[in-house]
């Protein structure tokens, strides 16, 4: 089979707290550098992009040294941690940014889906954003009009056609986007996480699509996603990315795997650096969150497990909440419960720590992960922070895992809840 992408050696770095990697002064020395024929000096410097730890050097590395082939027709899995480099991966794959250093090969048109509303003008109708993004991709107007009724069949958002994009809700644009990038007539379909805007309906509608592009029509998809059952119906190989680095290239149940070992390491998050550089946002920061057997050094099934949580909060004067949400790595649900923090919009700036005991026999022998999410009311999420923490439970009595889970359950815990105010 014909290549359809050649990733060689491509790195992309990017400097803390800048537009592009450097300032005047880095871009004078880049040019002396260049026309006495020596390599650039900042290739030389920079950290990879672990997010977890406090760096020293402005420069990080959010890819290095990536290799790979894909032939056409392949359906591809790209699969990571937060901030693995995923995202990053497939911009330079669309052409959306430049790589640092290396070089990429592509045969055909691209067409990827990367963020809810990439490609789409907000001013112009959802008619005008169809024929805009044909054009892009290269295909002529008659091309484009023959496509148009399935696009729009396939979106769902018929009636809203002739209305600008930007009254569209999030799931509308992801339904349109997903519908131009699928149905017009490109060789590569790229896709990143946001099909996760749309409802369960619609991600299964997308993912059959997917499957049709791949297996159907011969055209090259590649996939980014946390939800392990997606990738592993759709996709024949993975590529599995660790702080910025290519980790484990293969078959796609090879790749998830080696995923969930590697998981298994981040039993516990703790922050030791400044507070602006721990995980979250403008509302709600991350300091610490742990899982811990009660009683041995590591988790079984017989063996109750500690969670606690440790959060600063910069917003005032508010109902706060945190839902604690299990999944296998298969992305099955166990359980999600919540913790109300303050009640009487009463939250002040400051720490907050939440602990629960989840009890022995609780779960099966697995791997399992938290997704927290933090919220106003129990309405408006103010941070979503997926996979922070994996561990795996063992079956101390039988040595084999379980692969039967005891689906959604709905344990009823007691909250801990203390404040450093």
């Amino acid at each position: 089979m014909a290549l359809a992408l050649k990733a060689e050696n491509i790195s992309k770095q990017y400097r803390l707290g800048q537009v592009g990697t450097g300032s005047l002064s880095h871009d004078l020395n880049r040019f002396w550098h260049q026309i006495r024929g020596k390599e650039d000096p900042y290739l030389k410097i920079g950290e990879s992009n672990d997010r977890t730890q406090k760096g020293e050097s402005d420069y990080v590395w959010s890819l290095r040294d990536i290799n790979f082939e894909i032939t056409q027709g392949d359906a591809v899995g790209i699969i990571g941690r937060n901030g693995a480099g995923k995202s990053t991966l497939l911009k330079l794959l669309s052409k959306v940014t430049k790589p640092t250093t290396g070089k990429i090969s592509t045969k055909g048109r691209i067409a990827s889906l990367l963020e809810v509303g990439t490609g789409f003008h907000p001013e112009m109708t959802g008619r005008e954003n169809v024929f805009l993004n044909g054009a892009i991709l290269g295909m002529t107007r008659k091309e484009i009009t023959r496509k148009f009724d399935e696009i729009v069949d396939f979106s769902g958002v018929e009636r809203y056609i002739d209305t600008p994009v930007k009254r569209y809700s999030s799931g509308m644009y992801v339904r349109l986007a997903f519908a131009v990038a699928a149905n017009l007539e490109s060789e590569i379909l790229i896709v990143d996480e946001v099909l996760a805007v749309g409802d369960a309906e619609f991600q299964k509608k997308c993912l059959g699509k997917m499957g049709d592009v791949s297996k159907g029509e011969g055209r090259t998809v590649l996939f980014v996603s946390h939800n392990m059952t997606a990738v592993k119906e759709l996709c024949s190989k993975g590529i599995l990315l660790n702080q910025g680095l290519l980790d484990y290239q293969g078959g796609i149940l090879e790749t998830i795997m080696e995923y969930q070992k590697s998981s298994q390491k981040q039993s516990s998050y703790l922050h030791t650096g400044p507070l602006e550089t721990a995980l979250g946002n403008e509302y709600i920061r991350i300091l610490e969150f742990s899982v811990k057997s009660q009683t041995n050094s590591f988790l079984d099934i017989d063996s109750g497990a500690k969670v606690k949580l440790r959060f600063y909060n910069d917003s005032e004067n508010i109902n706060l909440d945190a839902t604690f949400e299990l999944r296998t790595y298969e992305e099955s649900v166990v359980f999600h419960t919540g913790a109300l923090i303050t009640t009487n919009k009463d939250s002040k700036k400051g720490e907050y720590t939440v602990e629960f005991d989840m009890p022995a026999n609780l779960l099966n022998a697995g791997n399992y992960y938290f997704r927290l999410i933090f919220g106003q009311d129990q309405r408006k999420a103010l941070y979503i922070c997926d996979d922070i923490v994996g561990f795996e439970v063992e079956n101390v009595k039988l040595g084999t895992n379980i692969a039967q889970m005891p689906g959604i359950i709905r344990p009823k815990f007691e909250y801990k809840i203390d404040s450093s105010i």
